[in-house]
């Protein structure tokens, strides 16, 4: 077997344990004599599962008792409409923080079911950094204020979370979910996709305050109400089985490491040797401010912006097992995502090829 270092900010890599151990049960999970794809949602087997998924991640992020945990479809973009559509009511307003494409498409969405401010923007910068936000830049008024907590094409995350008083603060976690501690109670929602620290691609991830719960006007469609979901234990339709299967032992793979305390330490470790790296370096440069720097996905171009260059490094280092480290076409130069699948071993032989691409082509 050739596996490779696959830094794609998505679908990205899985836990080497948690493949084996889906591999090992794949034709007949339990002894059924059926694959999980196969049990009906409806059955205990996956009653077992839904459940388990769902005790684990709580005992993680440490959710409290008047959070609902649900398991939906639609990637973040159906979040995008269904926030608005279930929390833009009471008032018609709510502030969002413009840092990136991600945040700029729940704008967009947003705005076509109320009046929607920007507060504060890094546009003018590229995106290269967060801005700082107060709670006198927030109006009382708002339904909620909207975030992204870590933006993957560019590369920058919160190191500190706004306080917004008594609105509710909502946050796209997709990309950096479960990579470090979070008080989860600073939040009214969270959501995030599967498809980079938590499963493969299909499962949505919401964690929503109860109280925010029930509000969806009557015009709003049955599946997209949290209501349908929270009553319905996440079972209102089929949802993706298998894709919550995978997540149940991600998150049992994460509390077998020490929880999400160790995970960030090892993420940090990472980070750290890979910004070190850039930054010793006379070739390769971050774009993004120093304390705005994600630990999830770290971009880096050429000092002089050669793309024939670049080019030269994807190509070379594809040929050594180091998969998908083109940034963004929006970006252009690297990126490497380090979710908490990619071993501190992928991030040592990154920048080992580094300085020595760097030492054949100066």
């Amino acid at each position: 077997m050739n596996r490779v270092y696959n830094f794609s900010a998505g679908p990205s890599m899985l836990p080497l344990p948690v493949l084996e151990k889906a591999q090992s049960e794949l034709l007949s999970y339990r002894s059924s004599g059926m694959s999980v794809m196969e049990l009906s949602h409806r059955s205990a087997l996956f009653m077992d599962i839904i459940t388990g998924a769902e005790k684990h991640l709580r005992q993680l992020m440490v959710i409290p008792d008047n959070y609902k945990v649900l398991f939906l479809q639609g990637g973040a973009s159906q979040q995008f409409a269904m926030i608005p559509m279930n929390l833009l009511v009471k008032n018609g307003k709510a502030d969002y923080v413009n840092t990136g494409s991600w945040s700029k498409k729940a704008i967009s969405e947003a705005k076509k079911f109320g009046d929607v401010r920007v507060i504060a923007s890094s546009e003018e910068d590229n995106f290269t950094y967060i801005p700082k936000i107060d709670r006198s830049m927030i109006d009382p008024e708002a339904d909620y204020v909207h975030i992204t907590t870590n933006n993957t094409i560019e590369g920058t995350a919160y190191t500190e979370f706004p306080d917004t008083g008594d609105v509710p603060l909502i946050a796209d976690m997709s990309s950096n979910i479960l990579s470090e501690e979070i008080d989860v109670s600073k939040f009214g929602l969270i959501y995030a996709g599967a498809q980079k620290n938590i499963a493969p691609a299909g499962l949505t991830l919401v964690i929503i305050r109860e109280d925010l719960i029930g509000h969806a006007p009557d015009s709003c469609p049955t599946m997209m109400d949290y209501k349908t979901h929270s009553e319905s234990g996440s079972l209102y339709n089929t949802p993706p089985t298998y894709a919550i299967y995978i997540a149940k032992l991600v998150f049992e793979w994460l509390n077998e490491l020490g929880g999400l305390k160790e995970m960030e330490r090892i993420n940090r470790k990472k980070a750290q040797i890979l910004y070190d790296a850039i930054h010793d370096s006379s070739m390769f440069a971050s774009p993004v401010k120093a304390d705005s720097r994600s630990l999830m996905n770290i971009p880096f171009v050429t000092v002089n912006g050669d793309s024939d260059l670049e080019a030269a490094f994807i190509k070379e280092a594809q040929g050594l097992g180091l998969e998908t480290l083109k940034g963004h076409r929006s970006v252009g130069g690297m990126r490497a995502s380090i979710y908490n699948a990619m071993p501190l071993a992928g991030v040592e032989k990154l920048v080992g090829f580094m300085k020595e691409f760097e030492e054949n082509y100066k």
